[in-house]
């Protein structure tokens, strides 16, 4: 009995422990954080972008359909990644 006593108290005790460093964010592991959030959501803009421009330049005349079509699917393409990001790792 004495022996699933500590085994019970033992494993509350790392809970807590997760759970205290799970609380505790550093400066430094935040600016990572919100680093990785950046590049999650301009990369896939600034490609959109970049890929329009040049389908853009392959047509004649001047036109901006293809680059105003992929840098809002870049953008919906970036706010799905930093979601899905925030809901794994927050």
């Amino acid at each position: 009995m004495n022996d699933d006593k500590w085994r019970r108290d033992v494993d509350r005790d790392a809970r807590r422990l997760k759970d205290a460093e799970r609380g505790r964010r550093s400066l430094l592991a935040q600016t990572v954080f919100l680093g990785t959030l950046s590049v999650l959501f301009l990369v896939p803009l600034v490609g959109g972008a970049y890929l329009g421009r040049w389908l853009d330049s392959l047509g004649e005349g001047y036109t901006v359909r293809w680059t105003v079509n992929l840098i809002l699917l870049g953008l919906v393409a970036g706010v799905l990644n930093v979601y899905f990001f925030i809901r794994k790792h927050w």
